[in-house]
């Protein structure tokens, strides 16, 4: 069963981001393979891959709940990048992160914003336009 939710995983997280599931799994390796494991099985595996919500819808989901949560930059980060190589707008991401002031307040939006200010800003310097 595990196989298949890594195969399922693997694909997901490839679709959000060129070589994902590699650098996942490289980047836990060293220290906590087995979360690098359990991400790729259960988030990716079984959450993204459930039927229901399409892959961008939940790219924009992840995004609004990572910039609520206020501190996981290095994910918000990734799923900035994840929304925007799937067709996310950068300006429906930066409306999104506005959205959020009225729930999750201003520290989280701004500290949002300033994120996808570097995410954009990265992209540019390697001439992504998206």
């Amino acid at each position: 069963m595990n196989d298949d939710r890594k195969i399922k995983g693997s694909k997901v997280i490839n679709t959000i981001m060129e070589n994902g599931s590699e650098r996942l799994q490289k980047g836990l390796e060293s220290i906590a393979p087995d979360l690098g494991k359990y991400v790729l099985e259960f988030i990716f595996g079984d959450l993204y891959s459930r039927d229901g919500l399409d892959l961008k819808m939940k790219q924009i989901l992840t995004v609004t709940i990572l910039a609520t949560l206020g501190n996981a930059k290095p994910q918000l980060n990734y799923h900035i990048n994840g929304a925007l190589n799937l067709g996310v707008s950068r300006k429906d991401i930066v409306d999104i992160l506005i959205h959020i002031s009225g729930y999750a307040g201003f520290p989280a939006a701004m500290n949002g914003v300033a994120t996808a200010k570097e995410v954009f800003a990265e992209r540019d310097s390697k001439g992504i336009k998206n």
